[in-house]
C-alpha cells in the first residue's frame, strides 16, 4: 500500500517562502517532494509504512516551525 500526502505553508511574502524552502530543502532530499511557488512551498509524501509517512509529516513541520521562528527574530 502507497500513503500519500500534501502539505501546503503558505507565507506572507515570496522572501519568506524562499527563505523556508532553502533552509529545509537539503534535510528533505530523498524523502518527499517540494515546489516553491511565489509564497507558497508544496511538499508530497509518499511511504509504504503510516509510521514513516507520519514520522515525515512530524519532523517536516517541526522543522518548518523552528525557521519560522528564525525568520521571526531577524525581523524583530
Amino acid at each position: 500500500m502507497i500513503i500519500k500526502g500534501e502539505i501546503n505553508f503558505k507565507y506572507a511574502t515570496s522572501d519568506d517562502a524562499e527563505v523556508v524552502y532553502e533552509a529545509l530543502e537539503v534535510d528533505n532530499e530523498n524523502y518527499l517532494k517540494s515546489s516553491l511557488d511565489q509564497n507558497l512551498i508544496t511538499y508530497t509524501i509518499h511511504s509504504e509504512k503510516l509510521g514513516t509517512f507520519l514520522a515525515t509529516i512530524d519532523d517536516l513541520i517541526a522543522s518548518e516551525i523552528v525557521v519560522e521562528k528564525i525568520i521571526d527574530k531577524t525581523k524583530q
